[in-house]
């Protein structure tokens, strides 16, 4: 901390979000799509479109794929929603992104 005052860097950055959801980037590219209008985006994207969020700190909701979150579930993706860790969703193609935004507590983002 005291380095970082001395040369001026940041040791902290503001964002937008009321909420922070992770989307297991692995999980996403194994089943190479799958959601969205036509089924050929990844999860994501797809959910970032639907709810019409802009993507990095000056959206409302952060929408974040990271980097394998260690379930490998067979055929879905794992999601964890930031303001409910405890329970991580397993994200199956074709979901209903309505229900999966409700579930994830995006709801209050939707246009």
């Amino acid at each position: 901390m005291e380095a970082a005052r001395r040369h001026r860097l940041k040791d902290h950055v503001r964002t937008n979000w009321r909420n922070v959801v992770l989307i297991c980037r692995k999980c996403s590219k194994k089943l190479d799509g799958g959601f969205g209008p036509d089924g050929d985006e990844r999860l994501a994207k797809a959910l970032r479109k639907h709810l019409s969020l802009k993507k990095g700190r000056k959206a409302d909701a952060g929408i974040v794929e990271v980097n394998c979150l260690g379930v490998c579930p067979r055929g879905a993706v794992t999601v964890v929603d930031g303001a409910d860790s405890k329970e991580w969703l397993l994200v199956r193609p074709g979901a209903d992104l309505d229900e999966l935004a409700q579930a994830l507590h995006l709801n209050q983002f939707d246009p």
